[in-house]
């Protein structure tokens, strides 16, 4: 399992010109997925992912988690 985490403003996926997914504030995450994965390292991810502190605080320091900022998250599968 590979993910690329990228915080973002907004984003959005179109497909054939139609949106399919959109974001506010958050994380745009690419996630590539293989059969050797399994459940433990889809939880150790998905914890991993919510504890990530790369939003600022009010002194500007990094120090703020997606949960804190009332982020949101796209998921975009990568083959």
């Amino acid at each position: 399992m590979r993910a690329v985490i990228q915080r973002v403003k907004e984003a959005s996926v179109t497909v054939d010109g139609r949106t399919t997914g959109s974001i506010d504030r958050g994380y745009l995450i690419l996630l590539g997925v293989e059969d050797a994965d399994h459940q433990s390292d889809v939880e150790w991810l998905a914890n991993k992912v919510a504890a990530l502190r790369i939003f600022s605080d009010e002194d500007g320091l990094m120090n703020r988690s997606i949960t804190d900022v009332d982020g949101q998250v796209l998921v975009v599968s990568q083959f």
